[in-house]
């Protein structure tokens, strides 16, 4: 479905990307691990359209989106759950979901757009209870459930979800890891960057290892959890109490 190709980018100056391949099938979820630094944001902010590349492809459903406007990216269906979260703090929870599917709006789909907000609530029923709350006023754990509620409601055919753990206590990043799961087991397509490697590669089909921009490791998530230098560099504590598949 998304297919990365020599890609390099630049970042403030430096080489941030040096030809990274990889690729992402149809319902899997595929993790990008790496230390702080290593270009796993960059690269999905490349493949959103928010950084331009120096050199390489990107495809997406067998075409090139390279030199697509982020906005046309997202019409393509590829989605941004950004790191931080970055919901619209003054505007409510369900004025934060309506700006998720402004594409749709324009399309014409508001009848759409308002049974896709019924469905959102249903999945987080937190929302919904607080759907006219200011999204600034929710917890760190509810504002990540709303921004990953706003991207589905762009109707993404793939979601790129960069450090959703991130800042979050433990419970709640359980429960991340439960949507995240529950969403690709509903056949979502999911690119996931996340500093919690032993948590992603627990649910993710397969993974990739960056370092300083490239990619220095790749293979099935079970036999990247089983690498020594994996995890030594990357796994650390042991969470295989808490994370079960």
């Amino acid at each position: 479905m998304l297919q990365v190709t020599n890609l390099s980018a630049h970042y403030n100056g430096i080489a941030a990307l040096k030809h990274v391949s990889l690729h992402v099938g149809k319902s899997e979820i595929v993790c990008l691990i790496g230390a702080n630094g290593a270009g796993k944001s960059t690269l999905l902010n490349t493949i959103s359209g928010l950084v331009t590349p120096s050199d390489g492809e990107i495809n997406f459903s067998g075409k090139s989106i390279l030199k697509l406007n982020p906005d046309r990216i997202v019409r393509r269906g590829v989605v941004q759950v950004p790191e931080g979260r970055q919901v619209f703090p003054e505007l409510t929870v369900k004025e934060n979901l309506q700006l998720g599917a402004y594409v749709r709006y324009r399309r014409g789909e508001k009848d759409d757009v308002e049974e896709n907000i019924r469905k959102i609530f249903e999945r987080f029923p937190i929302l919904a209870e607080r759907h006219k709350q200011p999204a600034g006023t929710l917890s760190g754990g509810e504002q990540q459930m709303l921004a990953i509620g706003r991207a589905l409601m762009a109707s993404p055919m793939i979601l790129l979800m960069d450090e959703p753990s991130m800042g979050l206590a433990p419970k709640i990043v359980m429960e991340i890891f439960e949507i995240i799961k529950a969403l690709r087991n509903e056949g979502a397509t999911i690119l996931l960057v996340e500093q919690n490697a032993r948590a992603a590669l627990k649910i993710a089909d397969r993974g990739y290892v960056l370092e300083t921009g490239r990619v220095v490791l790749e293979g099935e998530a079970a036999e990247l959890m089983e690498d020594k230098e994996v995890k030594r560099a990357y796994l650390g504590r042991d969470y295989s109490h808490v994370w079960e598949r």
